[in-house]
């Protein structure tokens, strides 16, 4: 008996019947759509498992499972071939519950037509007429080049005439303007044999397939023989053929050229999306680049996503490379290519290039969705501090606190206010240390932070959802005593950021979060502690000048602000300057300037 919901115990004959051979599975609704599709080496272990308990207890599954009213299957003889048969289905029906691959345009083909005198040129309709399909291309761009270099390489007829041997041998057409602009070489008059014509084909069937070095290696061989015949006029045109393709294949990112044949993918994953970027690399050079946005629907592991990804893609692109470079290892049916993890080597260096390829892709494709809905961004900026910080809620209302003090000298603190990621400065605020003698940040930073909420407490005023200190342990825990002091420390989350490693530190956790350095989060955090850094600075700045000009030290012709904060920070005042005499001055400020400053004190006294 299945352990199941009660509601699916009609269930329970269908799926004791399943065979135990590979296969793919269908799950129908009520109302008889297919809501999921799934393969299996053993359809009757496989299906069960999502009516057990420990399956049908998981979030997004057990809402699936719940909507199953009627199960179908098809036997196949292999796992690839259920692979296959399942990524065709889910094509074709497009459940609900499958992961789902977002970029479903036509893409465009090379075709070399399937008759005499074959024509080359783009399409976006495949015909099952026998004619050669080259591609899809996710990039025109690439495509046209492709079709360019074809078309200075080879003179080719564009035109649509039947040009069968009866045809031409009757004199039913005549050459066109492609003839007399060397364009074409007027087979429809009979002015070039097909045997010519289709050795060309032949060349630009390799050039399609990326075997571009095959193609060089045979033409250098022929311009050597004409050359050798002293046929140097044709001998000329080879080569003129030959720097054309070397320095199409120059343009083309080149590894290195002893790995053959091989697909390279790497994946980023966001929340129920990710991006998986393709590259099919031919003698060391990318002869093919897409990005593919796929959407989770169940709790797919990544391996899972990979392996759908991987089979679509390489189905599009008709792909039947031997090797796949991955950033980890997925399970494939055999009979499989060999699969790659590289640590280091060319085959590290191509999976660099794909990862690069896609961080550009995805930041501007992010750049565009802001542009076109700013408040998506701030939306996804909160979701993603959330997720990396493990916060209850969005972090809307963020406030970060800094100590500053110059060489021990009128100790300030800054706090700075950011809402939605951004700051919000007409709600900073500048602290003047009152109740800690010298330069003891854990206590300036444990003062602040209860002045801070004790006064929102009291006015009534709403916390925020994260506090940020700049500073390791010692000010975290210092910032965490006045929290607890006032009984608040549940109700709002607090980090700490150290300078030297921007390592996050959490309340009695020792060992820090290290956030990647390119993530949203960080840079927020970052830009959060700068803001509280130069606003406590600047405050800084001002009460030290304010210090100065009253002393009347700046007053005296050559002693300036730097000179006088030299002296305060070292005597701390003005009595104790004279106390101290005027060659142990000389020593920090100079004799002239000491000289000067006694002179006044002299005269004041």
């Amino acid at each position: 008996m299945i352990k199941s919901f009660k509601d699916h115990t009609h269930l329970s004959t269908t799926i004791k019947s399943l065979p135990g051979t590979p296969g793919v599975y269908r799950f129908f609704n009520s109302e008889g759509e297919v809501i999921y599709i799934g393969k299996a080496k053993h359809l009757r272990r496989r299906v069960t498992s999502y009516f057990t308990k420990e399956r049908s207890s998981s979030g997004k599954v057990a809402v699936m499972v719940r909507k199953v009213a009627s199960i179908n299957h098809i036997v196949v003889e292999t796992e690839l071939d259920a692979l296959l048969l399942e990524n065709n289905l889910i094509k074709e029906f497009q459940p609900r519950y499958n992961i789902q691959m977002k970029d479903d345009k036509s893409f465009p083909w090379i075709c070399i037509k399937n008759e005499p005198f074959p024509r080359v040129f783009s399409t976006r309709n495949r015909i099952n007429d026998g004619s050669d399909y080259f591609g899809p291309y996710a990039s025109v761009r690439v495509m046209n080049n492709l079709l360019d270099l074809i078309r200075q390489l080879y003179p080719l007829r564009t035109c649509k005439h039947r040009l069968t041997a009866e045809n031409i041998n009757r004199g039913k057409f005549k050459v066109c303007l492609e003839y007399h602009i060397k364009n074409c070489k007027g087979p429809c008059e009979g002015k070039q044999t097909e045997e010519d014509y289709r050795l060309g084909i032949a060349e630009i069937k390799h050039i399609l397939r990326g075997n571009i070095t095959q193609v060089i290696k045979a033409l250098r061989s022929t311009m050597d023989q004409l050359a050798a015949e002293m046929a140097f006029e044709k001998a000329q045109q080879v080569k003129e053929r030959l720097l054309l393709l070397e320095k199409f294949r120059s343009k083309s990112a080149v590894v290195n050229p002893k790995i053959r044949d091989v697909d390279v993918f790497s994946w980023f994953a966001e929340g129920d999306q990710a991006t998986v970027n393709y590259l099919r690399v031919i003698d060391g050079a990318i002869v093919q680049s897409h990005h593919a946005n796929l959407k989770f629907k169940l709790e797919e592991s990544r391996e899972e996503v990979m392996l759908f990804a991987v089979t679509e893609i390489r189905n599009r692109f008709h792909s039947e490379a031997p090797e796949l470079i991955l950033p980890f290892d997925i399970s494939m049916p055999s009979p499989s290519p060999l699969i790659t993890v590289p640590k280091l080597g060319d085959k590290k260096k191509l999976l660099e290039l794909s990862q690069q390829n896609l961080k550009y892709y995805i930041l501007e494709k992010r750049k565009r969705q802001d542009l076109v809905d700013p408040e998506r961004h701030t939306r996804r900026i909160m979701q993603t501090m959330q997720h990396d910080l493990s916060l209850p809620e969005e972090p809307i209302h963020i406030e970060c606190f800094d100590n500053s003090n110059l060489q021990g000298t009128n100790p300030v603190a800054a706090m700075v206010v950011f809402r939605n990621g951004k700051p919000a400065k007409s709600e900073y605020r500048h602290f003047n240390i009152k109740t800690v003698e010298g330069p003891d940040d854990f206590a300036s930073m444990e003062e602040v932070v209860y002045r801070r909420y004790a006064r929102l407490l009291k006015e009534e005023k709403t916390l925020p959802q994260l506090i940020i200190v700049d500073g390791g342990k010692g000010q975290l825990s210092s910032a965490v005593k006045s929290l607890d002091r006032l009984g608040i420390r549940g109700k709002t989350a607090i980090i700490g950021i150290a300078k030297k490693l921007e390592e996050i530190y959490f309340p009695d956790d020792p060992i820090p979060l290290h956030i990647d350095k390119r993530s949203e989060t960080l840079k927020v955090i970052q830009h959060a502690r700068n803001e509280a850094h130069r606003f406590g600075i600047s405050h800084h700045r001002e009460k030290r000048e304010k210090e100065i000009t009253g002393t009347g030290l700046t007053d005296l012709p050559g002693i300036g602000n730097k000179t006088a904060n030299k002296l305060l920070a070292k005597f701390k005042s003005i009595r104790k300057i004279t106390e101290a005499g005027e060659e142990e001055i000389a020593k920090l400020i100079g004799p002239a300037k000491a000289k000067l400053l006694f002179e006044k004190i002299k005269r004041n006294s």
